[in-house]
């Protein structure tokens, strides 16, 4: 009988093991993927903008191998420690501009869509700070960092 008073036995840690490859498996599907992917980030959004929307929604997804890739490319592209860091917590920094403010807070609503759809108020900030042409590449941009999450997530791609 084991003694309740003694730390319980170390267990295995458990690495998840990645799935299938898409870029094996369905190869135009994935061209197809890239190749939005290219064209919006040649959309106009501004580099910064870019990087907030990759990261924020790979946070709010959990995708370690998208979180992973982007924050280093925020860093690579300028990004502060201190403004990643501080991301998760947004509005409660002051580290964060009103159209920034603005792009993460419809970049949390798209993305948990399912809470309670985009928000009147959240979008009425966005479309006035950003105007309908700049919200329609941040509205793309976070719909394709959110198919990018589900694959990464379902595939179990791991960060490198």
């Amino acid at each position: 009988m084991e003694n309740p008073l003694s730390p319980p036995a170390a267990t295995a840690r458990v690495v998840p093991q990645p799935r299938f490859d898409l870029t094996s498996v369905e190869p135009r599907a994935y061209v197809g993927l890239m190749a939005m992917h290219k064209q919006l980030s040649q959309s106009g959004l501004s580099l910064t903008h870019w990087d907030l929307i990759n990261v924020r929604t790979s946070q709010l997804n959990g995708c370690a191998f998208c979180l992973m890739m982007h924050t280093q490319e925020a860093l690579d592209h300028g990004e502060t420690e201190q403004r990643l860091h501080a991301l998760p917590a947004w509005p409660e920094t002051p580290y964060f501009t009103a159209e920034e403010r603005a792009i993460l807070a419809f970049t949390e609503e798209v993305t948990l869509i399912t809470k309670h759809h985009v928000a009147d108020a959240v979008y009425e900030e966005a479309v006035a700070l950003l105007g309908e042409t700049y919200l329609a590449q941040v509205l793309l941009a976070v719909v394709a960092m959110n198919a990018w999450n589900r694959l990464g997530i379902a595939l179990r791609k791991m960060p490198a």
